[in-house]
């Protein structure tokens, strides 16, 4: 799953996520371990690549070259991904705050602190960081400001009937975004003004990204999981919602084929390895997180 499509997927969140709080329905755990899950291992991920770039590839020109279209769609996956981990936070803590509970507020908080460290790298790199020339820099920059002010527009339309302004980039910006949509939504013709924006936002990052993303795997589990804590009935028959309804019922398949084949299989041997040891171990963490 492309980091822009993670854009798009914030925007859904912020014109759904309202009714998944008033709704004051229970948020399945699956939904929530997997975007824990998965969200973690992409901030390994992440710290890894950006990490390795620096010792690396900052001692080997040639390498440094190399290494470059991976390290930029990793910065790219950051600063977009921004987006949906705000609003997606903003939607969990203001459900738990509806219903009178601590339950998903810490999780949601964990992620977005991981996040807003591998973003804190990534400005230091861009902007200290040798190993990036300066056409390169401005162009993630732009980025980064153009993510951070569609960031406060949807934000501020969850401000509109929920205080979560906190989770905006500049929460000043996202209160006025608020008022602002709450403004022309009122006018004649107001029913079209969010279908125009999201339209916009499109549009806004349509073209400028790597083609490929660092981590589309861990892009679409994370999709995935925060469709699994929607209601069915909000997804279309077509379009980006009903394709993630569709990855999500592979995903569960694939898990219930995986689960039957293991009970069925022979006892491995105890110091055997698991390629998906990654996502075992932060399986286990969230346990013991929630624990």
């Amino acid at each position: 799953m492309h980091a822009r499509e993670l854009i798009e997927l914030a925007a859904i969140v912020s014109a759904h996520g309202p009714v998944l709080i008033e709704s004051g329905r229970r948020i399945p755990a699956a939904g929530i371990e997997q975007y824990w899950t998965a969200s973690k291992v992409r901030l390994e991920r992440w710290a890894w690549c950006l990490r390795s770039f620096v010792d690396r590839a900052s001692r080997d020109a040639q390498r440094r070259r190399a290494q470059w279209p991976a390290v930029c769609s990793a910065l790219e996956e950051i600063l977009t991904g921004e987006a949906l981990t705000r609003v997606w936070s903003a939607v969990l803590c203001a459900h738990d705050r509806r219903r009178g509970v601590d339950e998903l507020e810490p999780v949601a908080r964990s992620v977005m602190i991981g996040h807003m460290e591998a973003r804190h790298r990534a400005l230091t790199l861009m902007v200290h960081g040798p190993e990036i020339d300066a056409e390169a820099a401005v162009k993630l920059n732009r980025l980064r400001r153009r993510t951070e002010c569609w960031t406060d527009v949807l934000i501020g339309h969850l401000v509109a009937a929920h205080d979560v302004s906190e989770f905006a980039i500049d929460p000043k910006r996202a209160r006025d975004f608020a008022q602002d949509l709450s403004s022309c939504s009122s006018r004649r013709g107001g029913r079209h003004t969010w279908p125009l924006l999201v339209a916009s936002l499109r549009t806004a990052f349509q073209n400028g990204l790597s083609p490929d993303s660092a981590n589309a795997d861990l892009n679409a589990r994370i999709a995935t999981a925060i469709i699994a804590c929607f209601p069915q009935e909000l997804f279309d028959s077509t379009g980006l919602m009903h394709s993630l309804w569709m990855l999500r019922l592979t995903n569960i398949a694939e898990d219930t084929q995986g689960m039957i084949e293991e009970l069925l299989a022979p006892e491995p041997p105890v110091a055997s390895s698991r390629p998906t040891a990654s996502f075992d171990a932060a399986g286990e963490r969230w346990r013991r997180f929630r624990g």
